[in-house]
């Protein structure tokens, strides 16, 4: 019996099998086209009784049509056992049906491409049945077929369970297969298992019977799949617990967790059919699947997984309870669920021929999710929020050189990996909400639905998705004839960044003169290499109409064949006593500058009692952009502060959510300097106003109405107390020693839930090691993911070098007490705060070598540690320092290529603040400072004497 085992390291193959005869010379990273599979009878073996042993064995058969004569079939496989000596091959369809066989076998490493070469040639038009026998250790990474536990508290006994994470490309790890997107084929999956465990896959159980041979387990057969791609497949024995819900097709609806967590399911077991309800109508087409499941995981890498049939989350993104879990918590996870729902259709019932167009996938569930939640919870504003933390996600990303365009060429699997970011989920979301505004309903889901229909169960491209919006568009009169759907579309897919345009008003022609240019936080870039088109649809609206719920682009800046852009000029518009705002509720991703009139009639109107007249995503565009404009030079910090100086009467959330996302850059920069103190006394005079009216500490959240009061209260609060404000800390401090004096910490907890995050952050900042020790233990001993999730973050909060230096080893240490999966969040909350970042920089650039080990081969999981660096490093020494130890440790850092890229230009961008800005922005906030009561005053005689000329006019 000859046995090969293929370790694919990336020092290169372990063989040990005389059938291996070389390393195949085939490189390219797409398999060959000359065979498709049909049909996979996938059979698994799972062993989860003996802890030191926990594997798998199985079998796969493979129906394959040959499309072209070859003699050799290419496929994927990844650190599995296969005997080959079972290795079986004949021909089942077409002439001759004759047997057939495997003569030798081939590898190629770098592509995890396992090669069969055949006796005889596998001739076009015939079917053929491949069978393979493998077997593995359940990986202990988060990928492939992996191992995962947790604690029964009942027996005090570990419990092992199984589950997978397929994608992108790691189906190869767990059964060889073709491990591309566009190889779909149907699989019937049957798992053995011991009986008193259960067994979940995309399908139903057909049939389950006793093993032929080993007493006490079972086989399950389950239904035949839909044709599907492997990364789709899912599978888990576990001894879970369910609560089902019912969909109105009938389809079954169940959400699985295990047994003494089954009473944190019953949200996101209501929420979920309700969800999948709205896109059935929304998309115009049914879910084709007879059930789904919903599994919450204990160890699980991304946040959650689309598995068609079977979804699969973290604990802490599917799993909510009312005593433990914020408001925030609860929306975070409706918003995955969501997210994960609108795959079903984006994704898996159409699903992109290749990795390139990743953002068709995930831009549309991204996008989709914001509006099932909204139909579903209204009082939410969830969809407002959502499309602005997408656009502000994607400026911050895409500002940048190193930043890619959102359909980019994918040629490795590392690559692949790169791809799930900012880009491809919010500016993909972003640029089709921009789609969806100026098309109009009925046109977007016209167009959607007719895209999903003529490539269900197939594979499609962007180009493919253009053709039948631009359809759409046409027939509903909603785009010009002579306008292309794929023309403008790829000017915001197929090029990095995104513009500013720049409006210059003649008030006395009454007329605007634009031009755009491409964005660059990075100053040293001249202004003639900023190239770019982008096709803008433009909306606007003037003081005298505030016509903010018309999105509809009333022009167009357009580009010229060879991608130049083309003049634009806007008539009509007013005199010089009034404003004018372009892109209104931001329906576009794109930013704003106006001439020094336009912003000074627009920080009138802000600081007067009218400037709710303003809509409020248009107001959060104004900070948004000012402090972009600002930092990168094209305004000055006079003009910004002038804009945020509103804020004191701000009373919406988005406003300052868009003003907290741009000074949390300038507070990290700011707090290693001698002026930092002024900040601090700018920032409590900010938010003192907005901080007494919301009531502070108190807990006054069960009278509040708007559920965005509820979040913009938590917010403030949390920002309070990191800049000490009124009562904020000692009223922290008081919650927590309430907490910690009560006689069961874990079943009664005094504190407001949406404050526990601030309050423990705060306790743990000014607190004892006692303190840190008692949150450490209430962690241990919580049951409720997302709770445990908030202790985690906030125990990085501790100012004590000692404690954190151990926080920091306790989370690279797989006996630590950490599971892998929340590492990073503990090494961020350690590396963002002002004493932990010193630490944590050096404990990562001493240990970049032991962090590689831990997360091997998942390398990509590093470039999550790498943010807190980006934004805090100031210094052309600290950048150096760290652009030189990239270099040194570049065998380490492979996989993370990109976040280097992208963290050392950020970094490069704070240096050029410092050097540019950090005098001025000084000199304007000790102004500020001292101004504020009479440049207030100065703005309200101001505006009380243009509404009276505007009176005056009028009579």
């Amino acid at each position: 019996m000859k046995w090969f085992l293929f370790f694919v390291l990336a020092i290169g193959l372990g063989l040990c099998s005389s059938t291996v005869n070389s390393v195949s010379g085939y490189n390219y990273y797409r398999l060959p086209t000359a065979l498709r599979p049909q049909k996979y009878y996938l059979r698994i073996l799972t062993f989860l009784e003996n802890p030191d042993d926990l594997r798998f064995a199985g079998t796969v058969k493979i129906l394959i049509e040959a499309l072209e004569n070859t003699r050799n079939i290419t496929l994927h496989s990844k650190n599995l056992t296969i005997d080959e000596s079972q290795i079986t091959l004949r021909q089942v369809s077409g002439e001759g049906r004759k047997d057939n066989c495997v003569s030798s076998t081939s590898v190629n490493p770098s592509q995890d491409y396992y090669i069969l070469n055949t006796c005889e040639e596998l001739l076009a038009g015939n079917v053929y049945k491949l069978s393979l026998p493998f077997s593995a250790d359940l990986s202990r990474q988060l990928f492939g077929y992996y191992r995962s536990s947790y604690k029964d508290p009942v027996a005090n006994v570990t419990r092992w369970l199984s589950s997978t994470q397929f994608e992108p490309a790691w189906a190869r790890k767990a059964f060889p297969c073709f491990d591309e997107p566009s190889y779909k084929a149907s699989f019937v999956v049957t798992l053995g298992y011991h009986k008193k465990l259960t067994a979940l896959s995309n399908m139903p159980i057909k049939e389950t019977k006793p093993h032929e041979s080993l007493p006490n387990y079972v086989w399950s057969q389950f239904e035949e799949s839909v044709p599907m791609s492997t990364y789709l497949v899912a599978y888990s024995v576990n001894d879970f617990a369910n609560k089902p819900s019912t969909l109105p097709n009938g389809a079954l609806f169940r959400t699985w967790a295990r047994p003494n967590a089954i009473d944190q399911c019953d949200f996101a077991a209501e929420f979920g059919p309700r969800v999948l309800q709205y896109y059935e109508q929304f998309f115009g087409i049914k879910f084709p699947l007879p059930k789904i499941d919903q599994i919450a995981v204990p160890d699980f890498s991304a946040g959650a997984m689309e598995n068609w049939g079977l979804v699969t989350y973290r604990e802490s993104t599917l799993l909510f309870s009312e005593g433990h879990s914020s408001l925030a918590d609860k929306q975070d996870l409706a918003n995955v669920v969501a997210h994960e729902l609108a795959h079903q259709w984006f994704g898996n019932l159409v699903t992109m021929k290749w990795w390139t167009d990743l953002w068709l996938n995930e831009g549309f569930a991204t996008y989709v999710a914001g509006l099932g939640v909204h139909n579903i919870h209204p009082d939410w504003h969830s969809k407002d929020r959502g499309s602005l933390q997408s656009m502000m996600a994607s400026f911050r990303l895409d500002s940048l050189v190193s930043s890619h365009p959102v359909s980019r060429p994918i040629q490795m699997v590392t690559e692949i990996e790169e791809s799930f970011d900012a880009i491809s989920y919010q500016k993909g979301s972003s640029v089709l909400r921009m789609m969806h505004l100026f098309m109009g309903e009925e046109a977007f889901r016209s167009g959607l639905k007719q895209y999903l229909q003529l490539y269900t169960y197939k594979n499609a491209e962007q180009d493919d998705l253009w053709v039948s919006l631009t359809q759409a568009a046409h027939r509903n009169g909603s785009l010009p004839r002579n306008y292309e759907i794929k023309t403008i579309m790829d000017s915001w897919t197929l090029q990095t960044g995104y513009p500013v345009v720049n409006v210059t008003r003649d008030y006395t022609a009454k007329s605007a003169r634009l031009s755009q240019e491409r964005y660059l936080r990075n100053t040293q870039i001249p202004r003639d290499q900023r190239v770019g088109c982008w096709w803008v649809p433009l909306s606007y609206t003037t003081e005298k109409e505030k016509d903010f719920s018309n999105t509809v682009p009333k022009a167009w800046m357009e580009c010229s064949r060879n991608g130049e852009s083309l003049p634009k000029t806007i008539y009509d518009l007013p005199g010089s006593d009034q404003w004018v705002i372009f892109n209104t509720q931001l329906s576009t991703p794109y930013k704003v500058n106006y001439d020094a009139q336009n912003w000074k009639l627009l920080i009138e109107t802000l600081n007067s009692e009218d400037f709710e007249s303003i809509h409020v995503i248009n107001r959060a565009q104004l900070i948004d952009d000012i402090l972009y404009f600002a930092w990168t030079g094209e305004q000055d910090y006079e003009t910004a502060l002038q804009v945020t100086n509103y804020l004191q009467r701000e009373r919406d959330l988005l406003p300052w959510r868009a003003a907290f996302n741009n000074l949390k850059l300038l507070n990290r920069i700011l707090r290693q300097t001698p002026n930092f103190g002024l900040f601090k006394s700018y920032m409590k005079k900010l938010l003192s106003p907005i901080y007494e009216h919301l009531n502070g500490m108190n807990d006054t959240f069960s009278s509040i109405q708007q559920q965005n009061e509820i979040l913009l209260k938590t917010t403030v609060v949390d920002w309070a107390c990191q800049y000490q404000v009124s009562d904020c800390v000692p009223r922290a401090q008081s919650y927590f020693r309430r907490w910690k004096s009560e006689a069961n910490p874990d079943e009664k907890n005094p504190i407001p839930i949406n404050f526990r995050s601030t309050v423990y952050c705060t306790a743990i900042r000014h607190g004892t090691d006692e303190d840190w020790d008692f949150l450490w233990t209430r962690y241990k001993k919580s049951n409720v993911g997302s709770e445990q999730q908030t202790i985690l973050a906030t125990l990085g909060c501790s100012r004590e070098v000692w404690i954190l230096q151990r926080y920091l080893e306790m989370a690279f240490n797989p006996k630590g007490g950490i599971r892998k999966q929340d590492s990073t969040l503990v090494f961020q909350a350690v590396a963002s705060r002002q004493i932990g970042i010193l630490l944590a920089k050096k404990y990562f650039m001493e240990n970049v070598e032991l962090i590689h080990k831990y997360y091997y081969p998942q390398t990509r999981t590093m470039s999550r540690l790498l943010k807190p660096f980006s934004e805090q490093v100031i210094t052309t020494g600290d950048l150096n320092e760290f652009r030189t130890f990239t270099i040194s440790s570049q065998k380490y850092l492979k996989g993370v290529r990109q976040a280097i890229q992208q963290t050392l230009e950020t970094m490069l961008t704070n240096v050029q603040w410092k050097e540019r800005n950090y005098q001025h922005f000084s000199r304007s906030i000790q102004q500020h400072l001292n101004n504020i009561p009479t440049s207030l005053e100065h703005l309200q005689k101001s505006t009380i004497k243009r509404n009276l000329n505007k009176l005056l006019v009028n009579i």
